[in-house]
Parts: C-alpha cells; sequence; structure tokens
C-alpha cells in the first residue's frame, strides 16, 4: 500500500458495511493498520451489530444506529487506550460487523440412517431431512467461540457442525418419542417444534439462536417402501378374486393377438372357460337358501289345482306332493313341449310316480 493509501486509510472518517451475500455472518472492516481517526461517524444498519477489537481484546459493541467515535462512545477502548483525558490522533481497533438477520434455508438431514423400534414393524431404519433457520444472539460470543480472526465469516463455515448436533438430537428425539411409523408424516409440526425446544441450549453455546426446525421428510429403506406399497395395491385392489378375473379377462387380447404361440392359445382357451363359468354363476345365482339348480335334462310341470296353475316343480318336489296325496293320475299337468294340459297318469314321466299307488276305483 502506497503513501497516498496510507493517508486515505487514516483520515477517511466513515466506517459502514453493506452486505451483498445472502451468506456473509461476519465481515471485518478494513483499514489501513486498523488506524480509525478519532470522531470518525460509525454507521450500523439494521441486522448489524458492529464489534470493536483492540489487540485480541473484546471492546465496545454497537448496536444499530450511527456514532462519532469519541471517547465518551468508546469506553471500554479508551481505558484500554489510555485516554484519561481524550486523544485527537488515530487509533487502532479492529471492527467487526455482524449480521444478526435470519439466515434461512439451512439444509440438515441424516447420513446413515436411524434405527429405531417400532410396534407394527419391529426395528426399522429411518432417513430423515429437513431445513432450519438461525441467526447470531450473542456478537460477542460468536466471535470468540466460533469465528476467531476470520475476516469474512459465510455460513457454510458452521454449518456443518449445526447440522450434527441437529441430526444427534433429532435421533434422540424420534427413538423416545414413540410415534409410529406410519404416524410421523403426521407429526412433522410436533417434531419440529420440540426439536427446536431442545437443541436451543446446545446453539447459545455459540451465540446463536436456532429460530425454526422444518422437518420435510421421514422415509423408510426403498425395499420396505416397497412392501407397503404392495400392501397398500392389496388395499386398494379389494377382491382378489374379482382382481384375477379382471387380469384374466384383459390378458386374452394379448394371448389371441399371438396365434402362433400354441402356449399362449392355450392359456387364453383356459383364461376364456374360466371366465364363461364365472359370468355363468353370475348370471344364475342360487336360489336363496342355498338350494342347487335343478339337473340339467331334468323336467318341470306345472300342476293345476282348483282352476289356478302351480309351479314349476320338479320331480322331486311332484312325488312329494303324490305321497301327500296332492298329486293324483287325474291331476292336470302341463311343461314344456306339451300340447295341452293332461292327466298325470298318462304322462310317461311321470308314470313312475303312480307304479306303486293303487288304481282309481272302478265307476259303479
Amino acid at each position: 500500500m502506497g503513501l497516498f493509501d496510507k493517508i486515505r486509510g487514516e483520515f477517511i472518517d466513515i466506517i459502514e458495511w453493506t452486505d451483498s451475500s445472502n451468506d456473509t455472518m461476519v465481515y471485518r472492516f478494513e483499514r489501513h493498520n486498523n488506524e480509525i481517526k478519532y470522531g470518525a461517524r460509525l454507521t450500523v444498519r439494521e441486522s448489524q451489530v458492529a464489534v470493536f477489537v483492540n489487540e485480541g481484546q473484546i471492546a465496545d459493541v454497537f448496536q444499530p444506529g450511527m456514532y462519532t467515535l469519541e471517547t465518551q462512545n468508546i469506553p471500554i477502548l479508551s481505558t484500554l487506550q489510555g485516554w484519561k483525558h481524550g486523544f485527537n490522533s488515530p487509533f487502532k481497533a479492529e471492527v467487526y460487523f455482524v449480521n444478526t438477520r435470519r439466515f434461512t434455508d439451512l439444509k440438515w438431514g441424516t447420513k446413515n440412517p436411524a434405527m429405531m423400534r417400532d410396534k407394527e414393524f419391529g426395528v426399522v431404519r429411518l432417513r430423515a431431512f429437513g431445513t432450519y433457520e438461525v441467526r447470531v444472539k450473542d456478537a460477542p460470543k460468536f466471535l470468540k467461540e466460533i469465528v476467531g480472526t476470520d475476516d469474512r465469516f459465510h455460513t457454510d463455515e458452521v454449518t456443518e457442525q449445526l447440522r450434527n448436533i441437529l441430526v444427534s438430537k433429532f435421533t434422540n428425539l424420534v427413538g423416545s418419542a414413540n410415534i409410529p411409523v406410519l404416524d410421523l408424516a403426521g407429526s412433522y409440526d410436533q417434531l419440529g417444534k420440540l426439536l427446536t425446544e431442545r437443541i436451543g441450549p446446545e446453539f447459545d453455546e455459540y451465540g446463536l439462536n436456532i429460530t425454526k426446525i422444518l422437518v420435510e421428510n421421514i422415509s423408510l429403506p426403498p425395499e420396505v417402501e416397497a412392501a407397503i406399497d404392495k400392501r397398500t395395491s392389496m388395499g386398494v385392489v379389494g377382491d382378489l378374486g374379482r382382481y384375477a378375473q379382471f387380469q384374466a379377462a384383459d390378458a386374452i387380447p394379448a394371448a389371441a393377438a399371438n396365434p402362433g404361440g400354441t402356449m399362449g392359445a392355450a392359456v387364453g382357451l383356459g383364461m376364456g372357460a374360466a371366465i364363461g363359468q364365472q359370468m355363468a354363476g353370475a348370471l344364475n345365482p342360487q336360489q336363496p337358501g342355498g338350494a342347487p339348480p335343478p339337473l340339467p335334462g331334468g323336467k318341470s310341470f306345472f300342476v293345476a289345482v282348483n282352476g289356478q296353475q302351480q309351479g314349476p316343480f320338479d320331480m322331486g318336489a311332484l312325488a312329494q306332493r303324490q305321497q301327500q296325496g296332492q298329486l293324483t293320475r287325474e291331476t292336470l299337468v302341463w311343461a314344456q313341449g306339451m300340447a295341452s294340459w293332461t292327466p298325470a297318469g298318462q304322462v310317461p314321466d311321470l308314470a313312475q310316480l303312480f307304479a306303486g299307488a293303487p288304481p282309481p276305483p272302478l265307476p259303479r
């Protein structure tokens, strides 16, 4: 630095800092040999704190506002410099501007899965990630504990340590909360608030205040999630029998589109037959009470009773009526294919019902 720069550095009497970045937490004001003109003007903007350091020792701390650097405004530095009766020459001091605004959207997440015991799944491994917000609460402590003599301190120089603290507390919290894995998604807000409360004292040691923690996702290993997806799919499908029928019907066009494939044709025919049987059962439901339908080839008859037709009755029902005397040889009956109503004794299909019955009495 030349003579002109040296003189200009000693006589420029405005000390201020405007931040053009989004991640600078501390900035050290550059001066030639750290010399500041006595009576200089100090401007500290909102969301800033200015800290004066003399020979490695923190002296005065200035909150937002405009100051004239004189003995009455810098009492600690004046005492350290030995200005008992005032002094009008430049003095040496390091000036650190500390950014006190919130630093948002800082990321956290588990590098390795955390083990926990779940009532439904047993021992499971969880991963989690989210964001958090932090700001400088105690500027002198932050300088002493974290920054040191760094002339420009950024968030990425401290977030790794903060992330480790946060993940450690989160693992402990989830392990002791006894919240079922499937209910964790509904507890993100609660976990974030509890984590913020528990982690506060840890951050206080660095002069920081964590203002908010957001839990964005808690996930299981991929193979466990795949098993849960299958279980969910089964619940959505519902009746597996109907689902199998649908899959079989859906596969028939594909089998038919491959006529050269003997196996495909056989599978298609088998599926078609199975579906045909299912459809026949659906179109012909069983009678109330679980009674089976009439045997194939069996014949049913209508019976004339007091001028009213009743039925149809199968052979079993007709035999029972005959035994009870409700069906005689003279009872008129009719079935599909008969030209007219005919006495039961004259119908060949019903002759076996009257084989053991005595003939009617002869007319007198």
